[in-house]
């Protein structure tokens, strides 16, 4: 049965840091819905009623363009092994870009990844919890490489192109800003 809470408990705080993988979900009032698997050390819990997620150079740039014109932002952990469960944390997010006063303070506490291209902090509303009885189990091996492989063989330069080349808009045609705020 679905329970609901108002932040982030210590158990749900103890589950998220047991996943190694969790789904971002946003979207305008119109056009596509956005959601995507994302892995690797990329998501930090600042306090109770926020996360921090890095959000590395990928070939879309969905959530940046969503995120400016709705905040709505919702983080979804599935339970792959061990009991099931599903936590779901909902909220508005707030995009942080190289340019922005407060990306130092916050990307420091990641590695340094070269292709890091902005980061949101999610301040939670609602966190929800549900059996997950129908989700698979499944074993972990490890993290891929292969985006941080390719950012490092790009390098910081390369990126930059990438960027202005394929992650400018989103696929209905919104504007990210991602090389006017990263790029000085």
């Amino acid at each position: 049965m679905a329970q609901k809470y108002s932040k982030l408990l210590p158990k749900h705080r103890q589950f998220i840091a047991q996943q190694q993988m969790f789904f971002v979900a946003t979207a305008e009032s119109e056009g596509r819905v956005n959601v995507s698997p994302k892995g690797l050390d990329s998501l930090r819990i600042l306090d109770d009623n926020r996360i921090l997620w890095l959000n590395l150079t990928g070939s879309g740039n969905e959530t940046a363009a969503h995120v400016q014109k709705s905040a709505r932002m919702t983080l979804m952990f599935n339970a792959f092994t061990g009991p099931p469960l599903i936590l779901r944390v909902y909220g508005q997010a707030e995009s942080v870009h190289k340019n922005d006063k407060n990306w130092q303070e916050l990307y420091e506490q990641f590695d340094d990844y070269i292709g890091a291209r902005q980061m949101f902090v999610l301040n939670i509303d609602l966190v929800q919890t549900s059996c997950g009885m129908a989700v698979p189990l499944y074993d972990y091996k490890q993290q891929r490489q292969q985006l941080l492989d390719s950012a490092k063989r790009k390098g910081t330069e390369k990126i930059k192109e990438y960027w202005a080349e394929k992650n400018q808009f989103s696929l209905d045609g919104k504007e990210t800003h991602i090389v006017s705020k990263n790029i000085s």
